[in-house]
C-alpha cells in the first residue's frame, strides 16, 4: 500500500472538506505516521473515513474528527495537555507533536502499553502515560492549558473544568447516542465560553457516571 498517497487523499478528501484548514494541523497530519498506530491487518484502513476498532470495545476515531478536535484546541509549544483515553496512541502523538507536555490517561493497561510502544517507535517518548479511571476527572491538582476527552459523556463533570488553567481550552463530545455534539470550552472567566463544533457519535467514556451522579 502507498501510505503517502493514502495520507494525501485522507487530507484532501476528508480533512480539508471538514473545515480543517489550519496549516499547522495539516502539516501535523502529514508528519505523524497514522499507519504505525494500528495493527498490521488494519493498515489498509488507517486512512479511511471510519472508526477503527481497538481492544476492549474501544475505537480509533475518524481522522476528520481527530483533526477537528486538534484544530479547536489551538495548541502551542508552551501548552501542558491532558488527554483522557489514550486508545491507539495516535491522537496522543498529534498532541505531543504540538505541545510542551502531554499526560495521557487510559483505563485499560494493555491499551496503554500498546500505545506506549507505538509512541516510542514513532519518536514520541516523552508522553507521560498513566493507567487509571478518569471518568470523573484526573486527580493531582495540576492545571492544564488544554484537555481532550476521547470518549463521549452525557454531561461534562466539573472537575475537568477545574483542571483548566486560566485561558485553557477543553474539547469533549457531549450527549447520548444518537445525539452527540463536540464542544469547545474556553476558560476565559468564571463561566466558560462554550462553542459547538460539530455533531458526531463516539463510544462513551468507560465508567461514566449516570446523569444523576455527576458532581457539579
Amino acid at each position: 500500500m502507498d501510505f503517502e498517497r493514502a495520507r494525501f487523499n485522507m487530507i484532501e478528501q476528508q480533512i480539508r472538506p471538514w473545515n480543517v484548514l489550519d496549516p499547522g494541523v495539516l502539516d501535523l497530519l502529514r508528519q505523524v505516521p497514522r499507519e504505525q498506530f494500528v495493527t498490521p491487518p488494519q493498515r489498509s484502513l488507517a486512512f479511511a473515513d471510519l472508526s477503527i476498532p481497538l481492544d476492549h470495545d474501544q475505537v480509533m476515531m475518524q481522522p476528520k474528527v481527530e483533526a477537528r478536535l486538534i484544530q479547536a484546541l489551538a495548541l502551542s509549544r508552551q501548552d501542558r495537555v491532558l488527554e483522557i483515553g489514550t486508545g491507539s496512541g495516535y491522537l496522543t502523538a498529534l498532541l505531543a507533536a504540538s505541545a510542551a507536555s502531554v499526560v495521557s490517561v487510559e483505563i485499560y493497561s494493555a491499551l496503554s502499553l500498546q500505545a506506549g510502544a507505538r509512541l516510542q517507535n514513532a519518536g514520541f517518548d516523552t508522553v507521560d502515560l498513566k493507567v487509571g479511571d478518569a471518568a470523573n476527572g484526573w486527580p493531582g491538582g495540576q492545571l492544564y492549558d488544554a484537555i481532550i476527552i476521547t470518549g463521549s459523556l452525557p454531561i461534562l463533570p466539573t472537575p475537568f473544568l477545574e483542571a483548566l488553567a486560566p485561558g485553557g481550552r477543553l474539547v469533549a463530545i457531549i450527549g447520548e447516542a444518537p445525539a452527540m455534539e463536540a464542544l469547545l470550552y474556553q476558560k476565559t472567566s468564571a463561566v466558560p465560553l462554550i462553542t459547538s463544533l460539530f455533531d458526531t457519535v463516539v463510544p462513551p467514556l468507560v465508567n461514566i457516571p449516570k446523569k444523576d451522579d455527576f458532581i457539579f
